[in-house]
C-alpha cells in the first residue's frame, strides 16, 4: 500500500567511500577519514574464493567495537552480494547482524528485488532504522527506476537512497566513457529525477583514477549541478574533493537564513508569498532553505565530530 512521502531526516552524503570489508589495512585508517558515510563492500572488491572469509572478518570488525570506535556521524553501510548469488543470503544475515546504517542491494533491476531484502529482513524483526540503499547499475535498473524509488511510498518502507553505477552501464550498454559523460548524462539525470519523485537522496558514481585530482573535482562539479547529493569514492584521497564540492555554499545559506528571517516576522505569518530584496518568495522557496539551513548544521556537526540525528 503506497503512502505519502515520508519526512526523513536530512544526512550529510557528500563523500562515500567503498572499503573492502576484508582489508583489515584500510579499516584500520578509517577513523581518521573524513567521508560521511562508508560502505563495507562484500560485493565487487572481494573475489569469490575469499567471500565466505570477508563475511567473517567484517562480522568481527562490528562484534569487537572497532565499528562503534568509528567517527561520530560516520554512517556505515554493507554491500551484499545479490540474493540470486551463491553469497547473498548469508551477506544478508551477517549484514542485519551488524546492524549498520543501512544495507546496499547491488544490480537492482526491479521493485522485486527491493522487496525481497524488505521480507527477509522482516522475518528476522530487523529494526525499522535499517534502511535499504540501492544500486542503478543495469540497464533495466535505469528504465525501471521511478518504479523502484516508488517503494520508498509503500508501509514499512526501508528504501533510503539510490547509488549510481556508471561503470557497470558503461559496460553492459558498450557507451564510450569521455570526460563529462556526454552518454551517461541522460540515463544518470533520470536516475535522479526518479529519486527525486520519491524523496530518496540520490549518489553519483565513482570517479575511477584517484590520482587525477583536476578530473574528480570536474566531475564532482557536473554530479552537484546534476542534483546528486553526493559521491561513491574509491580512495580516501578524493574525499576532501567530494566534501568540498557537495557542501554548502555561503550565499547559498546566507540567502536560506534569509528567507527563513523573512517568512518568521509577524507580519508574514501565515502568508503563502512575500517580498524579499525586490523579488516574490513562496513557501515552497520557504521549504527549501529551511532543508538547507539543517543540511548545513548537519555538515558542520559531522565536520566537528559531533554525532549526526
Amino acid at each position: 500500500m503506497e503512502h505519502s512521502q515520508r519526512s526523513r531526516p536530512v544526512r550529510p552524503r557528500r563523500s562515500v567511500l567503498y572499503l573492502p570489508a576484508g582489508n583489515a589495512r584500510a579499516l584500520g585508517k578509517l577513523p581518521g577519514l573524513g567521508c560521511d558515510s562508508v560502505v563495507f563492500d562484500l560485493e565487487d572488491s572481494v573475489a569469490p574464493e575469499a567471500k565466505d572469509e570477508t563475511r567473517e572478518s567484517l562480522r568481527s570488525f562490528f562484534a569487537d567495537g572497532r565499528a562503534e570506535a568509528l567517527p561520530a556521524g560516520m554512517e556505515k553501510i554493507i554491500r551484499i552480494n545479490s540474493l540470486s548469488s551463491p553469497w547473498g543470503a548469508e551477506d544478508l544475515l551477517a549484514a542485519r547482524g551488524c546492524r549498520p546504517d543501512a544495507i546496499l542491494i547491488p544490480k537492482v533491476d526491479a521493485p522485486d528485488d527491493i522487496a525481497a531484502v524488505e521480507d527477509a529482513l522482516d522475518q528476522t524483526d530487523a529494526p525499522a532504522t535499517l534502511r535499504l540503499w540501492a544500486m542503478i547499475e543495469t540497464p533495466r535498473g535505469v528504465m525501471n527506476a521511478g518504479q523502484i524509488a516508488r517503494m520508498a511510498r509503500t508501509d514499512g518502507a526501508r528504501l533510503d537512497c539510490f547509488v549510481t553505477g556508471a561503470n557497470d552501464l558503461i559496460k553492459e550498454t558498450g557507451v564510450t566513457a569521455l570526460p563529462g559523460r556526454p552518454w551517461l548524462s541522460s540515463w544518470l539525470m533520470q536516475i535522479v529525477l526518479c529519486a527525486r519523485a520519491y524523496g530518496l537522496d540520490v549518489l553519483d558514481g565513482v570517479y575511477n583514477d584517484f590520482r587525477d585530482e583536476p578530473g574528480l573535482i570536474a566531475e564532482c562539479r557536473d554530479g552537484q549541478a546534476m542534483g546528486f547529493d553526493g559521491k561513491t569514492l574509491i580512495h580516501p584521497a578524493q574525499i576532501s574533493a567530494a566534501n568540498t564540492t557537495f557542501g554548502i555554499d555561503p550565499q547559498q545559506l546566507a540567502e536560506a537564513k534569509a528567507i527563513a528571517a523573512a517568512f518568521a516576522m509577524p507580519e508574514n505569518k501565515g502568508r503563502g508569498v512575500i517580498s524579499l530584496d525586490g523579488r516574490m518568495v513562496e513557501r515552497l522557496h520557504l521549504d527549501i532553505a529551511e532543508r538547507l539551513i539543517d543540511k548545513a548544521a548537519r555538515i558542520a556537526a559531522r565536520d566537528n565530530g559531533d554525532q549526526v540525528q
